[in-house]
């Protein structure tokens, strides 16, 4: 009785699916509450829906979503590509929790042309009436002044809100106001202007904003000569202007050849880690791009770059109204439209164009990503170690690195510093220094056995944190040095290498036995990384063997004077760091570091020094 519910659900799908139509369609899957968790289209809605139900889906998500249906149901269409805008319309409307997610929470601006005996052309963001037409929106605000700006000189339209009809301007109604005194309107509210003049500019404007530019271009030159023609010199003359105008604009706003007309353009790129990808579409007229717009898909299941980009075509198509006929994408599309045929261009006007287009995109994906990680800092972090982890191919994410580098000169005082970085952050707590104990002479690689082996000794025996991954600062030798004790102590920790150049400049990342070459640019934010953490390495490393030199000098100094034992001289060597500072200091400094009986043989001591001196 148990199992009873269980085998009434399933063999209630099984029934739906038999029954289900081999035709294209979208489909709706719903749970046990009656809520619509998932909308899909298909070209087949059988095989489709089928296939939830009798593969193994490698998707945790997947596996979880076919376990909530409780109920499916469909709508069959014609075509494919109305599955798609089907798909796409339930999507906004129901927001399945298994669905993507489009991120879009910005309204931008459109220009509106009212449809009125008089019109108005003005910039709104809210597009509410029916009497009026809008074009946009304009996600780049430039573009759209630049229109505005544009229209503003070719055509002096009225921006006083007067309801103006042509008997309310008949009887007398209303006057100019500053702007007609400008030169800026021709006074229609008075009677200055006619009716069909208006309108005739009104509709010019809107073949401008429809990005019909250049038909307009080819109408203005055509009324010039027949006006010059007339003797209408004057008349001929504003056409000109205009022309000259609207010629320059084309110019400086068409990116391909002009005869490239009515195509939209798509780009797709993922994230790092695929939970969303980003998505550009631009729609050209005569060669300019008279729109463009960039968003975001928050993705649920394992969708892939195909379905996506499908579901963005769909939707930028019916947002900005687009007919176009050609559809310019990256990469070959399974999907069949209506009334467009799909382009993959390898080189020419359209490459230009697709290649504009994946730039626009991958600015946007590195702009958002920016945002987030000023917002969760950590995220930066996570990101640059993910491309470490993929790029070195690493069982995990090298979450705690910690760095070696050796310092000496000729032999002399050898020492060795180890960096610890955890999450890209230097752990300065986690610092270690090295006196080299059993190395005599300038030998790098046998100072870098004996530290890495002192340091991960004490490691096991104490149970403190292994690294995730080891990096030797420098080449193949210090590198081959590490992984010799690594193996001795049995040890699995990756081991890279950073190389310098002849400048003493970091020029590569090595990795592997035998080590290898791993590409990495320079001017990325991971080379960066490895070179600070380099850097830190080094500076610490040095810092130490200055320190040591240092005492080691003044110390043997101290050592000379007769009186003054181990602890006093390390009692001066704190305070006053070196033989020069421990002289210029005045007899009140030394005793209340050492004492009066101290201070006094330090005094004479110095005194004769001096006398010396200067008898030499």
């Amino acid at each position: 009785m148990k199992n009873a519910p269980e085998t009434s659900l399933e063999e209630k799908l099984k029934a739906i699916i038999s029954s289900l139509p081999e035709k294209p369609g979208s489909y709706q899957y719903w749970d046990a509450e009656g809520v619509i968790i998932y909308v899909g289209k298909a070209k087949n809605l059988k095989r489709r829906v089928s296939s939830y139900f009798t593969k193994n889906h490698d998707s945790m998500k997947t596996r979880m979503l076919v376990s909530k249906i409780a109920n499916i149901t469909y709508t069959t269409v014609n075509t494919e590509e109305d599955a798609l805008n089907l798909e796409n319309k339930l999507i906004k409307k129901y927001k399945p929790k298994y669905n993507v997610l489009l991120k879009d929470d910005k309204t931008y601006p459109s220009i509106a042309v009212e449809k009125t005996e008089f019109p108005r052309v003005y910039k709104t963001r809210q597009l509410t009436d029916k009497s009026t037409l809008y074009f946009g929106p304009y996600t780049h605000v430039g573009t759209m002044y630049a229109l505005m700006e544009l229209i503003k000189h070719l055509y002096p339209i009225r921006t006083c809100r007067y309801p103006l009809t042509v008997e309310s301007i008949q009887a007398g109604k209303y006057k100019t106001c500053l702007d007609y005194q400008l030169g800026r309107c021709e006074g229609p509210c008075v009677g200055k202007q006619t009716k069909e003049d208006y309108q005739n500019n009104i509709a010019q404007i809107c073949e401008i904003l429809k990005g019909n530019t250049r038909k307009l271009e080819q109408q203005l030159m055509v009324e010039m000569k027949e006006l010059a023609d007339k003797m209408a010199f004057e008349e001929a003359e504003l056409v000109r202007k205009r022309y000259v105008l609207l010629k320059n604009y084309n110019v400086k706003s068409e990116v391909v050849n002009y005869k490239l007309d009515n195509i939209d353009v798509f780009s797709i790129e993922e994230e790092e880690d695929k939970k969303s990808a980003f998505i550009n579409f631009m729609h050209v007229k005569s060669g300019a791009i008279i729109q463009s717009f960039t968003f975001e898909y928050k993705k649920r299941l394992d969708e892939s770059k195909e379905e996506l980009l499908a579901l963005g075509i769909s939707e930028m198509r019916e947002r900005f109204g687009s007919k176009a006929k050609e559809i310019i994408v990256p990469f070959e599309m399974e999907m069949e439209m209506n009334d467009a045929s799909f382009t993959i261009p390898q080189r020419g006007d359209k490459k230009k164009l697709l290649d504009l287009s994946s730039m626009n995109v991958k600015e946007y994906k590195a702009d958002r990503m920016k945002q987030e990680e000023k917002l969760n800092p950590e995220q930066r972090a996570v990101r640059l170690l993910t491309e470490l982890q993929q790029l070195l191919h690493l069982e995990k994410l090298p979450m705690r690195i910690e760095c070696f580098d050796n310092s000496n000169i000729q032999g002399a005082d050898p020492v060795a510093g180890c960096v610890v970085f955890i999450k890209a952050k230097p752990s300065k707590n986690d610092y270690r220094k090295y006196n080299i104990k059993t190395v005599v002479g300038p030998d790098d690689y046998a100072s870098m056995k004996e530290v890495v082996e002192r340091k991960y000794k004490r490691a096991i025996e104490e149970e403190t944190p292994l690294p995730d991954l080891i990096i030797a600062d420098g080449g193949i030798g210090q590198m081959h040095a590490i992984k010799e004790v690594l193996n001795a102590l049995k040890l699995q920790i990756p081991v890279a290498g950073l190389a310098k150049n002849d400048k003493h400049r970091t020029s590569e990342l090595l990795f592997g036995f035998p080590p290898q070459t791993i590409g990495v640019k320079q001017t990325s934010a991971l080379f960066r990384l490895l070179t600070n953490i380099q850097d830190e390495v080094h500076r610490f490393a040095i810092t130490f063997h200055r320190e040591k030199r240092s005492k080691r000098q003044i110390a043997s100094e101290l050592d000379s004077i007769k009186g003054i034992g181990e602890k006093t001289k390390q009692a001066l060597i704190k305070e006053f760091k070196s033989v020069k500072r421990i002289k210029e200091a005045s007899m009140e400094q030394w005793e209340s570091v050492v004492g009066k009986a101290k201070a006094n043989i330090l005094k004479e001591y110095f005194k004769k020094d001096t006398i010396i001196e200067s008898e030499i």
